[in-house]
């Protein structure tokens, strides 16, 4: 990989998410060389992503180049790759670049969309994890509409315009609400020759109430909210396949629809090489002590989505969310340094700051930990939070404009397809060969 040789200790992080750009930020200037491994050269705001899917927002404006947050630390590395393999035994990462020895190594890989095995759903449905998979969204939403105004079938008409979310978590729930939104104040304007009454909205949900982690209240000014935009909420109902064109449920109920977007579960993207001990099955995160020290491992650490750091009041570890992963990065930094020369490790305890989600136009729901509310000053607080995480200056300046923008104008003016997801033939791509 052409890194220099260092007289310091070198530390490999892979992944440079919330909590690999945290740990980063904290081992500026130490004495320590870093090294940061990453398959794309930006910092993603996922967050956000529903936005770009939905064109409220470009792409740049959620993204910040991974050189720039390191351009100023000394004896810092970055490498575009994707890591294939860890060799514990030599010490060494093998990404697609080449082999890179390491002598303390953190593995900040995030997570992926969980399809709980289902090969069919996870090869016709959308995912929602990446820019490039929340631009194939955009194109879809819009060649759909396209394709739905040259159809004279009634049915495949209905099908191209009928939408279904899967899992009514936080994502599944913003999007159902922007798309509601894009219903209500801009497709009827673009598409006046469709009849977009007879767009569906369906948002489906395996358990009992929408926003399942959140507190109870938020749970049902949620629901409220969305079925005041008109979306269709189906609860306890789980879909068990999808061929493209049909949903199939565990009940009586089907649906005829041509998208199907997947945000019914997370798992943790691991990379082989590690000892089977040290990963938790199925959701496949990486098992770590209170000092996110990988089990069974005295240098390879874990930290974020990956991380499974189990506790009496986290029995299956820490939510997969952006303020774990942030803090774990922060705290792994300090205790790098600590290990390394030998003093004594802070065990990490995570302080819950919160959660929130926007449903809509000054609709949205936050959880303080002792204080719930809901409605305008709730989207205030949710605008405030994300628009001040964002890194970068021009990040937060373009970000806040185009809301500004969007308010006032009931418009959303990213709704272009810039690269079509599909052929003339209707033939479809992954993300990964867009």
């Amino acid at each position: 990989m052409n890194i220099p040789q260092s007289s310091n200790p070198r530390v490999v992080i892979i992944g440079g998410g919330f909590a690999g750009i945290a740990l980063a930020k904290k081992l500026k200037n130490k004495n320590v060389q870093v090294v940061l491994l990453d398959k794309h050269n930006y910092h993603t705001f996922q967050p956000l992503l529903y936005q770009v899917a939905t064109g409220g927002l470009e792409a740049g404006s959620i993204a910040y180049p991974l050189r720039k947050v390191i351009q100023e630390y000394n004896d810092f590395y970055f490498r575009l790759t994707s890591v294939k393999e860890i060799d514990t035994v030599n010490q060494k990462v093998i990404a697609e670049i080449g082999d890179l020895y390491y002598d303390y190594l953190v593995i900040a890989t995030g997570s992926k969309t969980n399809y709980f095995g289902n090969k069919e759903i996870e090869r016709n449905a959308m995912a929602m994890k990446t820019i490039p998979q929340s631009l194939n969204i955009r194109s879809l939403i819009l060649e759909n509409f396209e394709q739905a105004v040259l159809t004279k079938d009634v049915s495949e008409k209905n099908s191209l315009i009928n939408f279904v979310l899967v899992g009514a978590g936080p994502t599944g729930v913003e999007l159902a609400g922007a798309l509601a939104e894009m219903k209500k104040a801009i497709l009827q304007k673009d598409y006046p020759d469709l009849d977009i009454d007879k767009m569906e909205i369906n948002l489906i949900q395996s358990g009992d109430r929408v926003l399942n982690t959140m507190s109870e209240k938020s749970s049902v000014a949620a629901e409220k909210f969305l079925l005041h935009l008109g979306v269709k909420i189906w609860k306890n109902i789980r879909v068990t396949n999808y061929d493209g064109k049909t949903i199939i449920t565990n009940s009586d109920l089907t649906f005829e629809t041509a998208t199907v977007i997947w945000t019914a579960g997370v798992q943790g993207a691991k990379i082989s090489g590690l000892d089977v001990k040290s990963l938790v099955e199925k959701v496949e995160r990486i098992r770590v002590n209170e000092y996110n020290k990988v089990v069974g491992y005295d240098n390879i650490f874990a930290i974020g989505d990956i991380a499974s750091m189990e506790s009496e009041k986290f029995p299956q570890g820490h939510p997969m969310m952006a303020q774990p992963a942030m803090q774990q990065g922060e705290l792994l930094g300090e205790n790098l340094i600590k290990f390394i020369t030998n003093k004594p490790l802070k065990p990490f305890e995570y302080n819950d700051k919160g959660a929130m989600a926007t449903i809509g136009r000054n609709l949205a729901v936050v959880d303080l930990p002792h204080y719930h509310f809901s409605g305008i000053f709730a989207w205030f607080v949710w605008m405030f939070v994300h628009l001040f995480s964002l890194i970068g200056f021009k990040n937060k300046a373009v970000v806040f404009l185009n809301w500004v923008y969007n308010y006032i104008r009931f418009d959303r003016e990213g709704r272009l397809i810039i690269r079509p997801f599909k052929k003339k033939n209707f033939v479809t791509f992954t993300s990964d060969e867009v």
